[in-house]
């Protein structure tokens, strides 16, 4: 057994990992990253990057097809070969060479093997080859493993053999039919990227498509897979799940079942933190990890948990903007006892709470930030809602010859400024970040006046919001 010593210790090298260490480098502290897989984590193996590479095909094959001149081009269908082995590219083949190069460019030390709390400010880590190496931090350990997938409880299910996320996005063998449990974006997504390379899909949601966000997203795109071919069924349950030769069964509560030659779960996920050590901190393996606005554990001067871990926004994007703030949080508390952590500022991951972007890569594509009118009046905000149909702005005509799409601003009328957007259609995703400024600026409406969008752009939705509501 060997010991080392460090300012901070981070377990997990995903790209929250990565940043945590890597701004607490830049901030003039020592550390090291602990991972039992591929550096680069989740994200770039097994979710973001390789499930964006399935779908990008299909979506620039939509694209051309919905645009005269470039549609007469098109004499085929998705190349599946092609647009895995583009997948494989993306993934670098799984193999972390890069990241482990950059990790040491960066200052950055790796210790490969399964990281655990074992004391206060200590982890041990566990080789494959079963040495130990014990950790020791002067100032902080980040626990940042991530979350993996959710199992449901639900007979036969596991014997099976179920696909996660990572058998999707990872897949080599195209299936003839799929089942997929789960109306989330996960869910949505993987069922979009099958339906688009033949394969008979069947999705199975226990409510509406997309349920988190405006009813009228997954509406969308509940028409569109099924204008694809695939199939939906919502408000049904599943009773059971027996794998025989040649696929599942899938029994739901309605005494239907459905039949395919794989299933794919996608209900959900659940924190990496079943090993971690949490009993060091008086907390229940397996559970979410609760932290403060700097992500420090509350009573604790030293435990961190960024990214999926605390179950503040499930987002890679976010996670890199939670381990920002902790790195640089951690270095600050190295060298001073006066650090200012109030809201909005640097050292504070206030938009958590407020200005959570995302965006659901399905035909067609989702793009949400901030409050839906659900959530704003549950909070209590005095709401003034705008619809506006996108396929009415004139960049929306030049972009497609069947623009279909649908926004909505979420208004605070009491204070006069945007508070949630959401927008579904073609190539809504380069639309998103405007509103996310909007929204953490909290930018008055009238100001916006004075940003005028270019003309003809599917941007001038901002104006056309402006005039609809009243100003």
């Amino acid at each position: 057994m060997s010991t080392r010593e460090y300012d901070l210790i981070v377990i997990g090298a995903g790209p929250v990992g990565e940043n945590v260490a890597d701004r607490a480098v830049r901030g003039g502290l020592t550390a090291a990253i602990v991972e039992s897989e591929l550096v680069g984590g989740e994200c770039s193996y097994w979710a973001c990057m390789p499930s964006k590479a399935l779908l990008r095909a299909p979506a620039a094959l939509r694209a051309a097809r919905d645009v005269a001149g470039a549609a007469e081009a098109v004499n085929g269908g998705v190349d599946v070969a092609a647009v895995l082995a583009r997948r494989d590219r993306m993934v670098h083949d799984y193999q972390d060479t890069s990241q482990v190069e950059w990790l040491q460019g960066a200052g950055i030390d790796l210790v490969r093997g399964h990281g655990r709390l074992s004391a206060e400010r200590e982890v041990t880590v566990e080789a494959a080859d079963g040495s130990t190496t014990v950790l020791r931090a002067r100032h902080a350990v980040a626990v940042c493993t991530g979350s993996a997938a959710l199992l449901p409880d639900i007979p036969g299910l596991r014997d099976a053999a179920p696909w996660t996320s990572r058998e999707a996005t990872g897949v080599t063998d195209v299936p003839s039919s799929l089942v997929v449990l789960g109306g989330g974006v996960v869910g949505v997504e993987m069922a979009t990227a099958f339906t688009a390379f033949g394969t008979d899909v069947t999705v199975i949601a226990r409510s509406s498509l997309l349920s988190g966000l405006e009813g009228f997203a997954g509406e969308a795109v509940q028409k569109s897979l099924t204008s694809a071919g695939a199939t939906v069924r919502t408000g049904v349950g599943v009773t059971g799940v027996e794998r025989s030769d040649g696929g599942v069964t899938v029994s739901l509560d309605d005494g239907s079942s459905v039949r395919a030659e794989e299933i794919l779960v996608a209900t959900g996920r659940v924190p990496r933190t079943e090993d971690v050590g949490l009993d060091v901190i008086g907390q229940k393996a397996g559970a979410w990890i609760e932290v403060d606005d700097t992500l420090r554990v509350p009573g604790s001067e030293w435990l961190y948990a960024v990214g999926d871990v605390n179950h503040r926004a499930l987002l890679t994007h976010q996670g890199k903007y939670q381990a920002r703030i902790a790195g640089d949080v951690i270095a600050r508390r190295a060298t001073s006892t006066d650090v200012d952590t109030s809201p909005w500022g640097p050292l504070a991951a206030t938009a958590d709470h407020a200005a959570v972007p995302q965006v659901v890569f399905t035909e067609p594509e989702v793009a949400a930030v901030g409050h839906t009118e659900a959530s704003a009046r549950a909070a209590g905000i005095d709401v003034k809602i705008v619809d506006y149909d996108l396929s009415w702005v004139a960049g929306a005509s030049t972009h497609s010859d069947r623009y279909e799409g649908m926004s909505r601003a979420i208004i605070d009328a009491e204070r006069g400024v945007l508070v949630g957007a959401t927008f579904v259609g073609p190539d809504v995703a380069e639309l998103l970040h405007a509103a996310t400024i909007a929204i953490v600026g909290e930018v008055p409406l009238h100001r916006l006046w004075h940003a005028v969008p270019a003309y003809p752009t599917v941007s001038e939705v901002w104006l056309r919001w402006l005039e609809s509501a009243g100003l």
